[in-house]
């Protein structure tokens, strides 16, 4: 009877054994399906590097479908401006990215009021130019009392006219300062936020957003010393305190502009001062 208990024992510590090297084996051979299938896994999912797409360059080629020279129409269809207009000024039509901000009507309604203004007294001065008599001259020896008489009333009217179109010349003057500042009100309001101009020829100015880069990565924030690096040497070139222009290659009459803020660019864009707006 003992001699029966042992042999069963044996037996089941045989099993035992036997089932736990059957589960070693198992597992081992598992792991190495799985090693095996992670590198065609790996393989085939596309990394994080390479999926991620670099930020849009601002280019002269053009930016969010905008291409120097296209028509007002077909810059709208790209879906990437904001339908109502932003400024009227001076017969251009100027337009923000979507999302940009919304139209003000009360700066709109000023910068009319200013062109209306400037467009009367321009007119004003013109005509005022092209009537004002000549001077009335000198009076012949031996000429009568009733002569000078007529000599002096020429002579006023004369100064008087002369004097009117030196006003309406003046106050017309003024108007067109005015109109400037309007215009410079305008583009410092979307300096950060971009936007894009036409002129009854096509596109004529684009203003990068705060965010873009040009391909070399100069952009708002970067320095007069980042400039020059970038562009020194192909043709840039500083316009008074607080603007440096840079030719575009290949396209005459398209100029980078880049505003500054002290040392720091404050905002960029790409013109064409060959088209006029009006």
């Amino acid at each position: 009877m003992g001699k029966n208990r042992a042999s069963v024992r044996a037996l089941g510590a045989g099993i035992s054994v036997a089932l736990l090297v059957a589960g070693a084996a198992a597992c081992t051979s598992d792991d190495k399906k799985d090693t095996a299938k992670a590198p065609a896994a790996a393989a085939g999912t596309p990394s994080a590097a390479a999926t991620s797409k670099a930020p849009e360059a601002f280019a002269a080629t053009g930016y969010r479908g905008l291409k120097p020279g296209m028509a007002k129409d077909a810059g709208l269809a790209t879906g990437a401006l904001e339908a109502a207009p932003v400024s009227l000024l001076g017969g251009c039509t100027d337009f923000v990215y979507k999302g940009g901000p919304a139209p003000d009507q009360a700066r709109m309604a000023a910068e009319a009021a200013t062109e209306a203004r400037y467009k009367d007294l321009s007119a004003k001065a013109d005509a005022a130019s092209g009537k004002a008599p000549a001077p009335g001259g000198t009076l012949a020896p031996g000429a009568s009392a009733k002569d000078a008489a007529a000599a002096a009333a020429a002579s006023a009217a004369s100064a008087q006219d002369s004097a009117a179109a030196a006003k309406a010349i003046a106050d017309s003057t003024m108007a067109l300062v005015d109109l400037k500042v309007a215009r410079e009100t305008m583009e410092k309001a979307y300096l950060a936020t971009g936007r894009a101009s036409f002129a009854p020829s096509g596109l004529r100015e684009l203003v990068a957003p705060a965010e873009a880069r040009t391909a070399e990565g100069v952009g708002a924030g970067s320095t007069a010393d980042a400039l020059q690096q970038a562009y020194g040497t192909k043709g840039l070139k500083q316009r008074g305190a607080d603007r440096y222009e840079l030719p575009v290659e290949d396209q005459p009459g398209w100029q980078y502009v880049f505003t500054m803020d002290g040392d720091k660019v404050a905002g960029m864009s790409l013109v064409n001062f060959a088209a006029k707006c009006s």
